[in-house]
């Protein structure tokens, strides 16, 4: 005679459970994942200010105006031959232009208020640690 085995199947509550720990390891790793792409938009920023700043100082030891670079950078990006898209080269790591004007010791000053915010935010969380 053949024994019968039981069948075992989950239940509502096993499977409710299982939902939330998928669902609070996904957050977790959510929340890790947008520090990790707000820094990776703040590292793209820093370097792009860098970059413009010199191959605009470089367009005016060339000759050209200081006044002329700042009022169209976009032209003397691409006149550089080191930029491929100058219109998208010229755009913080949150896709809004950076400021570009002379700063106060007569160099071009690069600067992105997304950046500034940014900065001043984890600033500010570092000093609450």
């Amino acid at each position: 005679m053949a024994t019968k085995k039981k069948k075992r199947s989950l239940t509502l509550l096993e499977i409710m459970i299982v939902i939330v720990l998928i669902g609070l390891i996904g957050s977790v790793i959510g929340v890790n994942m947008k520090g990790s792409l707000d820094e990776g938009k703040a590292f793209k920023s820093r370097q792009a200010c860098e970059q413009i700043k010199d191959i605009l100082m470089l367009a005016v030891a060339q000759g050209a105006s200081l006044e002329e670079v700042i009022k169209d950078p976009q032209r003397y990006l691409e006149l550089s031959g080191l930029v491929k898209d100058a219109e998208k080269f010229s755009q913080d790591g949150w896709n809004k232009p950076f400021d570009i004007k002379t700063g106060s010791d007569g160099e071009i000053e690069v600067t992105s208020e997304n950046l500034k915010a940014y900065e001043k935010k984890r600033n500010a969380k570092l000093k609450s640690k």
